[in-house]
């Protein structure tokens, strides 16, 4: 049998879950930072032309903001499930 969880303890559970999305934000600018260097690195080396280099970090904000949205939402929603008595 699995005791009720106190208010405190749901608290605690709730920023547990803020420091995890916070956490995977991160790991997500550590990717978009690792992204455009690569773009760099072709654009450099003549692999890709400047407009390519332009559309493709476009691309990559892009897809990082949209991530970072659902993030958002997965923590809120995660939340109030755990903030439900």
């Amino acid at each position: 049998i699995v005791p009720m969880l106190t208010e405190e303890r749901r608290k605690d559970l709730t920023k547990a879950v803020k420091k995890l999305g916070e956490d995977a934000k991160v790991a997500l600018r550590n990717e978009r930072r690792d992204a455009l260097e690569h773009l760099k690195k072709m654009e450099k080396a003549k692999e890709i032309s400047e407009d390519d280099l332009t559309s493709g970090e476009k691309e990559v904000q892009k897809m990082i903001d949209e991530m970072v949205v659902k993030i958002d939402q997965l923590v809120v929603k995660k939340s109030e499930e755990i903030m439900e008595v």
